[in-house]
């Protein structure tokens, strides 16, 4: 056996393990007792066809497909099931239709019905519902760019009806966003929670596959690859060493942990949530709502009572702990909670380079507190809105940013294990796939970017076909490390697609 050659890199954005003692998610306040510390079989099987490394919603995805074609999976998650930023997220699943290429844009479409297809197939309780999403406009140059950016999807007639730009005063008032210059409205856009999405997903498999097909190990990462023969592998843990053909790195944003050679190409980018406490008198808001001040965008969902509750009578009471995390205490209190990330860029870097969700930053918890104040009208019209909202949960959770905006979908190339190989730049890394760098935006794309690697991986002709950017080569990966992440408005504004 031999272990990769991995070049040197710089250590400043090459991700680190997932933090053991992570910020406590809203999303994981009612974990699944099945998957709570789950593990199939009491040790780590010696051989897989398949090790899935990673259990968020592209690895799990994957899973069902691989599982579907007899292939034997053993998943391997670092923490608990789900616990990573899919359990972390803010409860979106909106497709970008208006800033995005066509192709992209009919991929994210295509995720979002296979979402809503499955949930109502299977009554997945998962609060999903479809709401409709409002990207609020605040910058002339941004609405400039939106026009334009409608007059594109105009030339396609499948399209044209999936992002509607609003200038109407009134109907700008409607949608609770009075003080924006415009807003484009996307129809295809829900909340959910997106933990019971996938923790129902998983339970399935285990439900309805044996050990010897579907193996979910929690609390065991993966600490190393290594080469076994020309084309097999063995992932080292901690509690010992297990063997496969294929394996896949559904990671995101802990890519380069174990792929060196993709630090600096996806890095990691922390990410910051509340849930705050609406004013007593706030008025339900019926869409979701995305708003853009910088690089970043600000994203905001509100629970309903419609929505789950945890226990017969209500969510319980949560009790904010100083370091960020949370616990629960007895109540009956009605959950209502705005659910807001964003907001990085309150601090220097954009929390680029962070691989640890274990705080929380505080300036930019002062700013997600305040983050509503001039955005969105929560309280009656006559009533002025509150300068800041109390957050009952605060959360961090690593996204993976690819520097090219594009995920990395199919076979490792070769050069990122070995880049001295100058000769094997067109060669791939045979058996080792990767489903990362969902740059923020993971919801509407990586659940069918996993079934696409999984496809690959079978070796099937016919299936999800994502963009032809979206696929890793050394050429790609080599272009990639030149490009900057994006840090103003204008920098967005540049990378919108041309007409």
């Amino acid at each position: 056996m031999t272990v990769v050659a991995l070049p040197p890199e710089p250590q400043s954005t090459r991700a680190e393990l997932p933090s053991p003692n992570s910020t406590h998610s809203y999303w994981h306040r009612d974990p699944s007792k099945l998957l709570f510390h789950h593990r199939t079989t009491p040790d780590l099987p010696s051989e897989a066809d398949v090790i899935v490394i990673g259990s968020g919603i592209s690895g799990t995805f994957a899973a069902r497909e691989l599982t579907a074609a007899g292939r034997s999976v053993v998943m391997l998650e670092a923490r608990e099931a789900c616990w990573g930023a899919t359990g972390r997220n803010g409860g979106h699943c909106q497709p970008a239709v208006w800033d995005s290429a066509e192709e992209v844009a009919r991929f994210e479409l295509g995720t979002f019905d296979l979402i809503r297809d499955l949930v109502a197939r299977h009554a997945v309780p998962c609060d999903w519902h479809v709401v409709g999403g409002i990207h609020a406009i605040y910058s002339h140059e941004v609405l400039e760019a939106a026009e334009k950016q409608i007059t594109r999807l105009q030339k396609h007639p499948d399209l044209r009806d999936k992002a509607v730009l609003i200038t109407d005063r009134e109907e700008l008032a409607a949608n609770h966003v009075p003080d924006a210059l415009g807003a484009i409205f996307q129809p295809n856009a829900a909340k959910l929670w997106p933990y019971k999405l996938v923790a129902w997903a998983l339970e399935r498999l285990l439900r309805e596959h044996g050990a010897a097909v579907f193996n979910l190990q929690t609390n065991t990462p993966v600490t190393r690859l290594a080469r076994r023969g020309p084309s097999s592998w063995v992932a080292h843990t901690p509690r010992g060493e297990i063997g496969a053909r294929e394996v896949l790195l559904a990671v995101n944003g802990y890519a380069s942990y174990l792929l060196p050679g993709l630090t600096d190409v996806i890095v990691p980018v922390r990410g910051q949530i509340c849930a705050l406490e609406p004013p007593r008198d706030a008025i339900q808001l019926p869409h979701s709502y995305v708003w853009t001040k910088d690089a970043s965008d600000q994203y905001l969902i509100h629970r309903g009572l419609d929505d789950t509750q945890i226990g017969a009578e209500g969510t319980e009471r949560i009790e904010r702990r100083t370091d960020g995390t949370a616990e629960m205490a007895g109540g009956r209190k009605k959950d209502r909670s705005l659910i807001l990330g964003g907001e990085r860029f309150a601090v220097p870097e954009g929390e680029e380079g962070i691989s640890r969700d274990d705080a929380i930053n505080p300036l930019v918890s002062r700013a997600l507190h305040r983050g509503l104040h001039h955005a969105v009208k929560l309280r009656p019209d006559e009533e002025p809105e509150r300068e800041a909202l109390r957050a009952t949960y605060e959360w961090t959770g690593i996204m993976g940013y690819s520097r090219d905006s594009h995920p990395w979908i199919g076979r490792v190339p070769a050069t990122v294990l070995d880049e001295t190989a100058d000769d094997a730049r067109d060669v791939v890394a045979e058996g080792l796939w990767i489903s990362a760098g969902f740059t923020g935006h993971g919801m509407p794309v990586a659940p069918r970017c996993g079934i696409a690697v999984a496809e690959m991986i079978l070796g099937k002709k016919e299936g999800v076909e994502v963009p032809a950017a979206w696929i890793p080569s050394h050429e790609r990966i080599a272009k990639a490390r030149s490009m900057r992440l994006p840090r103003t408005l204008e920098d967005l504004i540049r990378s919108l697609p041309s007409e």
